[in-house]
């Protein structure tokens, strides 16, 4: 795979980072505004910590593209977690986001490197569909991180979490999280941060997000669907008043110390999907 591909397909990841991170309000998550539920980090320590992942996005690829088995995969990962970590005087801002991203960026170097190359396009559901049938057995059959909030609430609540939406081929992202986006582009066609929250409501309604059953158990849970739910049912950003709106839910995360960063790993994998699906997969 050329260079030049790679990073292309790194940069698109790591604006779809930056895309989430510039997303406000997001209830009880870090943004450009405020940090949210969040005392140890910022949009600074955010924004260190993807320039300091984005190498490994490229390394991806290009992994990818060579055919590598999920072995390989978890190595770069790791490498990419100690850089964050460096970055970040060792705050977890994107542990998530290497595993889901990282998986992408390879399904777009193998889907670049495939049979029919030639004039394909990076479709999402193509990229999710290679990273299910490539690598979804290995990841659900991999090794379990013993002390992460992922394995806690899988282990209390029987929630599948970050792995079982990876190795199903992100049908969070596919089936709510892009349709969302594209409905808040029609509703607020003149503010792509409207879309964004559109699609963030929308992922936030349905999820079972681990890192909000870690913080909040069942009822928090239950908590964050619903004031999601009645946002969307309401208008969503169609509303005149729908910042106002969704700044209300955000300060109520805050006050719960809610924090639902499984769905900030989503949109920032539907921003991700939605920028690469009318892409040439051979960029030159």
């Amino acid at each position: 795979m050329p260079a030049c591909v790679a990073d292309n397909v790194a940069a698109v990841a790591t604006a779809a980072l930056l895309g989430e991170l510039e997303t406000w309000p997001k209830p009880g998550l870090v943004s450009h505004v405020d940090s949210g539920s969040h005392a140890d980090m910022d949009a600074g320590t955010f924004k260190g910590s993807a320039s300091a992942i984005a190498p490994f996005y490229g390394h991806m690829a290009v992994a990818g593209a060579a055919g590598s088995a999920m072995g390989r995969l978890r190595e770069i990962g790791l490498q990419a977690e100690r850089a964050m970590l460096a970055a970040t005087g060792g705050v977890n801002t994107h542990r998530g986001a290497i595993f889901g991203l990282g998986l992408l960026c390879a399904a777009a170097g193998a889907a670049w490197s495939g049979p029919a190359q030639a004039g394909r396009r990076w479709r999402a559901n193509l990229l999710a569909a290679t990273v299910r049938q490539r690598w979804g057995h290995a990841i659900l059959h991999g090794p379990i991180p013993l002390h992460s909030h992922g394995t806690k609430a899988l282990l209390e609540f029987g929630a599948g979490g970050a792995r079982a939406q990876a190795a199903a081929g992100f049908p969070h992202a596919l089936e709510v999280g892009l349709p969302a986006l594209r409905l808040g582009r029609g509703l607020a066609p003149h503010d792509p941060e409207a879309a964004r929250i559109q699609s963030f409501f929308a992922i936030l309604a349905s999820m079972e997000d681990t890192n909000l059953l870690h913080r909040g158990g069942g009822a928090g849970l239950r908590f964050a669907q619903k004031a999601a739910a009645d946002f969307l049912g309401q208008g969503g950003v169609a509303q005149a008043d729908w910042r106002q709106r969704a700044a209300t839910i955000h300060h109520s995360f805050v006050a719960r110390r809610l924090s639902p960063g499984g769905c900030a790993d989503l949109l920032a994998i539907t921003l991700f999907l939605d920028a690469l699906d009318a892409h040439p997969a051979v960029g030159e």
